[in-house]
């Protein structure tokens, strides 16, 4: 096949670059699936990936972009077939296996979810692994027995792609949200996602946390962690849940055993990296149904192409994100 475009990450001693490739099929990793790419997304993986240190990246050269969604061109995996419209998101994509950002991408076929009814490549995509994050959240909050009438659900950061599109999915399943920030520039974006309330950082932590505090809110989604999901912890209902999934607060969470054993108050982990296809899948189908927010297109901060991934790829390491940034390959 004639060349194709890529962007490339690449190191060496001397020297660091991110930039669009020409490359060839024969360039690509082994896999079941070939797959022309329509569009992916940029996470806070793939930041990292785009600068020396990130520690993401292992191997070089190397194509970012852990999630992505096209239409298969070829296939020995009898699941698909060509033409099939798919997503694929996480696993080892763009990590330690060629990711998303490249018009063309070769990938084992247990890594591909075919794309359900009433979602577009687009929309997929505007959800990506933000999406799977918000939605298993819910779900395992609502599993631990979370319901609209037990009371408010806090979203920390909120502006971000888990935290935006956790507060527009809560919102649709009826839930009384309350977002955290600390962009005082962006409640009016909160709002239109659903948000009833909003509050800043420092409501939720102000720099003390206390071994047990006020019982403000029936559960929360943490893509924050540190000592934010520590004060949050001291914060929920009794029974009530926090369901963790980052750590752009710090790893170190500074709590006691006292929520979980006076309150009883459930801490949840989230993983969407390796979470099972079977639940996965039931995921996908729930975005394209009950979870699918019906503000999708308000999540988009801008669409860009693979020419302009690398001045925007530190956007999201700098805060500076708002939503989700598409990628129309």
């Amino acid at each position: 096949m004639e060349q194709f475009k890529a962007l490339m990450v690449d190191k060496n001693e001397n020297d660091f670059s991110v930039q669009v490739k020409n490359i060839t099929l024969n360039e690509l990793p082994q896999g079941d699936v070939l797959i022309k790419v329509s569009y992916s997304a940029i996470n806070y993986k793939d930041g990292l990936a785009s600068i020396p240190n990130g520690k993401i990246v292992t191997t070089y050269p190397f194509i970012p972009g852990i999630d992505l969604a096209g239409v298969v061109v070829s296939s020995q995996d009898p699941r698909f077939r060509e033409g099939d419209e798919i997503i694929a998101t996480s696993y080892e994509i763009g990590v330690s296996h060629y990711g998303g950002y490249s018009e063309y991408a070769r990938i084992p076929g247990d890594w591909i979810v075919p794309l359900p009814e009433n979602l577009t490549l687009m929309e997929s995509m505007i959800l990506g692994t933000a999406g799977i994050t918000s939605a298993l959240s819910i779900q395992r909050l609502e599993d631990n027995g979370l319901s609209p009438e037990k009371g408010k659900v806090l979203v920390t950061g909120a502006t971000g792609g888990v935290g935006s599109l956790a507060v527009s999915m809560l919102s649709k399943r009826g839930y009384e949200v309350v977002a955290s920030t600390g962009k005082n520039s962006e409640h009016t974006f909160l709002h239109k996602l659903g948000a009833k309330e909003i509050i800043s950082r420092e409501d939720v932590f102000n720099g003390k946390i206390k071994t047990l505090d006020k019982q403000n809110w029936a559960a929360a989604v943490d893509p924050v962690g540190g000592e934010t999901l520590a004060s949050i912890l001291s914060k929920i209902q009794y029974n009530g849940s926090v369901a963790v999934s980052g750590l752009t607060g710090g790893g170190s969470v500074p709590t006691t055993v006292f929520p979980f054993i006076l309150r009883g108050i459930n801490l949840l982990g989230i993983d969407s990296v390796y979470c099972p296809m079977d639940v996965r899948q039931e995921l996908w189908n729930r975005m394209a149904t009950d979870l699918k927010p019906s503000t999708l297109s308000e999540i988009i901060q801008k669409e860009i192409t693979l020419e302009e991934l690398p001045e925007n790829l530190p956007t999201i390491l700098k805060g500076q994100a708002r939503g989700r940034i598409i990628v129309k390959i």
